[in-house]
């Protein structure tokens, strides 16, 4: 663990963000508080990778009108599966990512399965909470997905979704305390291809469908997570089929204040 302070780390011995969550739960104290009380003085020189080793990752979809049009577009409805769980009146989709085993940081490599021909990044603002649903943290994620292999059939939706370098999160970790206005911000996705960009996105958490508290809430229910859980909260930026991922390619994910998420794709 490490605070980010002024482009260098200070870091934090021998201990990990999610063991920092923990304490500051168990002691009803703000993570930023514990985390300054055992952070060294001494400034490093480093490149923040992953910001936090999630015990779990679960994720929403169609958060986004575009994403919901979009995917029922696919299907030729107008109204559709999707645009159902879109609207803030029905019960949201929520599925289960994986775990800190299918999770790369920023400068690691993200996974196109072997058996698929449309995979493709999904940028999106994720939220770290503890074990009562408590928001201490915010971070870029990428929701890296099989769009074919769900299309073929939406019970494939967790082979679509779950595999091997599917969840790359980082490089930074924000507190609450350092954000203004959650749904003010600005997100930016590019893949670039030998030097070359294929794809440009941009979208804003202003565009979300619903509150972060909610999707929490829909997460929580029935189902008690540990600490250093985290919430993808969908996507607003829909990468088409022809800027599918390709062995190489490079996915930047950006917003101020969050760093870059920089990571090449490769098959697994």
């Amino acid at each position: 663990a490490a605070i980010a302070d002024s482009g260098s780390l200070r870091p934090i011995p021998d201990r990990t963000v999610a063991s920092l969550i923990e304490q500051a739960e168990r002691e009803g104290r703000d993570l930023p508080s514990v985390a300054s009380e055992v952070a060294s003085s001494d400034m490093v020189k480093a490149d923040p990778s992953i910001p936090v080793t999630p015990a779990e990752v679960w994720a929403c979809g169609c958060t986004y009108a575009p994403s919901a049009e979009f995917r029922d577009g696919e299907l030729g409805a107008s109204e559709g599966p999707y645009g159902y769980v879109s609207d803030p009146k029905n019960r949201p989709e929520l599925f289960f990512k994986g775990t800190c085993r299918v999770c790369v940081g920023s400068g690691e490599e993200i996974g196109i399965r072997s058996d698929s021909k449309f995979t493709a990044p999904e940028p999106e603002m994720a939220v770290v909470i503890n074990s009562r649903g408590t928001v201490v943290g915010y971070t870029l994620g990428n929701d890296v997905s099989a769009w074919d292999i769900e299309r073929e059939n939406a019970l494939y939706l967790p082979q679509s979704k779950v595999y091997k370098g599917c969840c790359s999160l980082g490089p930074l970790m924000v507190t609450p305390d350092e954000i203004g206005d959650p749904y003010a911000l600005e997100i930016s996705c590019a893949i670039t291809r030998n030097g070359t960009t294929t794809f440009e996105g941009t979208a804003s958490t202003a565009q979300l469908r619903r509150k972060f508290g909610e999707l929490v809430d829909y997460l929580l229910r029935s189902n008690n997570v540990p600490p250093a859980t985290v919430l993808m909260t969908g996507t607003g930026i829909i990468v088409t089929q022809e800027a599918a991922l390709a062995p190489g390619d490079v996915v930047s994910i950006k917003a101020e204040g969050f760093g870059e998420l920089t990571n090449m794709a490769v098959v697994v």
